[in-house]
């Protein structure tokens, strides 16, 4: 555990996961200045006030340059030119997660990915409540792992959800199991619109793993499969157990599909977990995720039989791909949480109907033309929201038949309603954040099921 006490550290960034570890150093015994460039709240300046928590809102002052070191909150990027001035002078900076991982007693499972890491780390909740396993569940979402660290224990597990915000400070955090779900061009903007630098973020999660851990990866992403030959080379590398919808993984332990079955793979025994069909969620990439979830379980002792249990029953998690309503035979699915273009085509495999897709928001520097044959397959409507219509029309509005503009999601939900037929699906998939027109993703998801339900 790193001494804390009566040190002087400077948080920056006032929303949930800045509070949350600003609250937990100051439990430690440590003197805490919390600085944001905007507005910070009028709940959170309560909480501040009440936990006799200097502050300071609409801009940093020297005041902030005076930490022994700088907790950074996922939402304020590395460029920042606070967090420029701490690195240039040869002080650290640790993200929130990092930070929370010094009080931990328990063994981490930490799940990351571009898409699908809610719906596993949920998955794995699903299980280990099963299981009747003492866990918390926290990270990158409901609750940051500040909030919950000091509920872990030596009898209990830690699940996580990791984004490559919080890989970025990193220094000791150490997961017994990390889960690599998918890499695919994301928070471009956030890593000068370089790739690599974003999968180098993404693949920190095993950075302090040795032979005692696990690393479940995708064998099916090529970015991944070839940072893991590199990896093999390396004595002090984790276990590997990948898995794969595509490929038989007959020459390692892992998880993959043979003859519609999912077959795991530990210590060279090959078992027949259950057949894909009864996998509650449906499409590919739930089948992916469900493989990792079997393997993060196992690899944390769980038994098969409560596996199988968790793959049956598990019911997905709200804004992704969340049936909303059925109006006039028409579905209306709520996937606010698709933020970028691999989620969204994702969405757009799992069905087999004619949609239309409402998309938009602020643009992570997409390229759109990913999506059309997808589209062209299946979307006859396409209905674009938010500071990205512009760039979503000049893209797509050759490729589908219809193509709309609105000005806010009634209006979207209300235009969608006009075009589609009975049997089809109006699908919200934005492609985009959602900070142009909402606090957040769920904000979002949250007025779609609004106007729909006006309908």
């Amino acid at each position: 555990m790193r001494e804390v006490e009566n040190k002087h550290i400077v948080v920056v960034g006032a929303a949930r996961s800045g509070l949350a570890v600003a609250s937990l150093l100051k439990r430690k015994g440590a003197d805490i200045f919390v600085t944001d460039h905007g507005p910070i709240s009028k709940s959170t300046k309560q909480k501040l006030k009440k936990l006799d928590i200097a502050f300071e809102e609409n801009g940093h002052t020297e005041k902030a340059e005076q930490g022994a070191f700088l907790a950074l909150s996922p939402g304020v990027p590395t460029e920042a030119p606070l967090v420029q001035h701490y690195l240039n002078h040869g002080k650290e900076v640790f993200s929130e997660i990092e930070i929370a991982s010094w009080f931990n007693k328990s063994s981490i499972v930490a799940v990351t990915g571009s898409n699908g890491k809610t719906t596993v780390t949920n998955w794995l909740d699903h299980t280990w409540k099963k299981a009747n396993r003492k866990h918390i569940t926290a990270g990158n979402i409901g609750y940051a792992f500040s909030d919950k660290v000091e509920q872990t224990s030596h009898n209990s597990e830690a699940l996580l959800e990791v984004s490559s915000f919080q890989l970025d400070h990193i220094n000791r955090f150490h997961p017994h199991v990390s889960v690599l779900l998918n890499i695919s061009a994301d928070h471009l903007d956030r890593y000068n619109d370089d790739f690599s630098n974003y999968a180098k973020s993404k693949f920190r999660i095993i950075e302090n793993q040795t032979g005692d851990d696990w690393f479940i990866y995708n064998y099916d992403d090529p970015t991944i499969a070839g940072h893991v030959d590199s990896l093999k080379k390396k004595e002090t590398a984790p276990r590997l157990l990948p898995f794969s919808i595509k490929k038989e993984l007959t020459g390692s332990n892992g998880a993959f599909v043979r003859d519609k079955n999912i077959i795991l793979k530990i210590n060279k025994q090959e078992e027949v977990l259950m057949p894909t069909r009864d996998v509650k969620l449906s499409g590919q990439h739930n089948l992916s995720n469900g493989l990792a979830t079997a393997l993060a379980a196992r690899a944390s002792e769980i038994k098969s039989d409560v596996i199988r249990e968790s793959l049956r029953t598990f019911e997905g998690v709200e804004h992704r791909l969340e049936l909303v309503r059925t109006v006039n035979g028409v579905k209306y699915i709520n996937d606010s949480k698709a933020t970028n273009i691999n989620a969204v085509w994702y969405a757009l495999d799992s069905f087999d109907v004619p949609l239309t897709v409402i998309m938009g928001g602020r643009d992570k520097g997409n390229d759109y033309s990913e999506l059309v044959n997808q589209i062209r397959e299946k979307v006859h409507t396409i209905i674009a929201i938010g500071e990205a219509q512009p760039l979503i029309e000049e893209q797509l509005k050759s490729v589908v038949p219809n193509f709309k503009t609105a000005d806010n999601m009634n209006d979207a939900v209300r235009s969608a309603k006009g075009v589609a037929k009975r049997g089809e699906i109006v699908l919200l998939s934005p492609a985009c954040s959602s900070f142009d027109m909402y606090d957040n993703y769920e904000h979002r998801g949250n007025e779609f099921k609004k106007a729909v339900n006006r309908l």
